[in-house]
């Protein structure tokens, strides 16, 4: 079984799925070792994955009817999975962790707006059947993948919706 452990970049995604008793395939090493890309986006500084190539190898790697539970991570796994897991962080500390990153403004913007609006939540809602969410704001990176272990234990029910961000959000006129 395919879950996804996604979310806007800078929640927690990656460092998380490190602590898992799981298999994990990092969707973004994946594209990049193995050329699953169709170029760059120059405007953004990242890659443009080649989604049906991508798709090919995730269904080669990890077919979705096997008993395991594969973990995909990156920010758009949930379109390859029947289940997600959504990692969401506030804004405030958002901003800071694209800062370390040294991301261009126009794309810290372009995520802090997307957590601010639930985007990836909204898209794993549509893709997947079942979706969890986590707010990792003020939690440890051990404590997170914690709850994770509990979701995909069924110890631990995190239903999408009670996480909101755009009173955080300051919006250009």
């Amino acid at each position: 079984m395919r879950v996804a452990l996604t979310g806007t970049p800078g929640t927690g995604k990656t460092t998380v799925a490190r602590l898992l008793p799981y298999r994990v395939i990092d969707l973004n090493a994946l594209i990049r070792d193995e050329g699953l890309s169709l170029g760059t986006d120059d405007e953004r500084g990242c890659l443009i994955a080649d989604v049906d190539a991508l798709a090919r190898r995730i269904e080669e790697l990890a077919p979705d009817e096997d008993e395991e539970i594969v973990i995909l991570e990156g920010h758009f796994s949930h379109q390859f999975a029947s289940e997600a897991i959504v990692l969401r962080t506030s804004p405030r500390i958002l901003r800071e962790r694209l800062a370390r990153r040294d991301y261009l403004e126009k794309k810290v913007r372009e995520n802090l707006e997307a957590e601010a609006l639930d985007v990836i939540l909204v898209e794993a809602a549509e893709w997947c059947d079942r979706v969890s969410e986590i707010d990792t704001t003020g939690r440890s990176l051990q404590e997170v993948a914690d709850l994770v272990v509990g979701v995909l234990r069924r110890e631990i029910d995190l239903p999408p919706g009670d996480i909101d961000w755009i009173g955080e959000m300051e919006f250009d006129p």
